[in-house]
């Protein structure tokens, strides 16, 4: 077996803190049907779903087509919000930049993605913030069932060539943790995203600032969680 590990990012509440962008652009497709947007808890709790699905559980009263309009609504907004505010709007949380860049720079680790984000709209954000070429192996929305189905992790386990013993999960959500456990991946929880931290308790580690990530996922790897 290979000693190479993969580390898998969720995005939205893990690496960046999205959600400005997240609740305008839903207002905007809440909007279009003419309803009130949820609050803002109800909102960010669907974060790191697929849209079509985040959308379906938002406005479950609304047939099939209005929700597709809703997120096509979304989609644009959040394209427009992206354009104007750039990396801005979407600010890493503190210190990930720089954990990303230590990791990176170990030979034995590589770095993946596994989000809820489109093709479209997780490329753009890497590019704002520099980060593209950090990752070998980045799954999105478009390609795969929503979270918590296990495909994205299968593929980017496959992308890499490793075994799930060989890689660990990092998520905000419960979506990110039962998505780990089906894909038989551990997976480590951040408090500081879209989902009480009592919510993971199924994580290996849960964690409050990005040093404690780096030591956590560092345990992980080498068996010491």
């Amino acid at each position: 077996m290979s000693d190479l590990k993969l580390v898998i990012f969720d995005v939205d509440g893990t690496l960046v803190d999205s959600q400005a962008d997240i609740l305008g652009a839903m207002q905007a497709a809440f909007d279009l049907a003419g309803m009130p947007v949820p609050e803002r808890d109800t909102v960010l709790s669907i974060v790191g779903l697929s849209l079509p699905e985040a959308m379906a559980r938002l406005a479950p009263n609304q047939d099939s087509a209005t929700q597709a309009r809703m997120v096509e609504a979304y989609k644009q907004r959040y394209a427009t919000l992206r354009r104007q505010t750039g990396a801005e709007g979407s600010p890493l949380y503190p210190g990930l930049r720089e954990v990303l860049d230590r990791l990176h720079g170990q030979d034995d680790i590589l770095l993946g993605i596994a989000t809820g984000k489109s093709r479209r709209g997780l490329d753009a954000l890497l590019h704002s913030h520099g980060i593209t070429r950090l990752f070998v192996t980045t799954q999105v929305a478009d390609t795969h069932p929503s979270k918590p189905h296990p495909a994205m992790l299968y593929a980017a386990l496959d992308a890499a060539g490793l075994e799930a013993e060989q890689a660990v999960m990092i998520g905000d959500t419960t979506y990110d943790m039962d998505m780990a456990q089906a894909a038989g991946v551990p997976f480590i929880g951040v408090t500081w995203g879209y989902h009480d931290a009592s919510a993971l308790h199924r994580a290996a580690r849960v964690v409050s600032d990005a040093a404690a990530l780096e030591i956590a996922i560092l345990d992980v790897l080498e068996g010491r969680a």
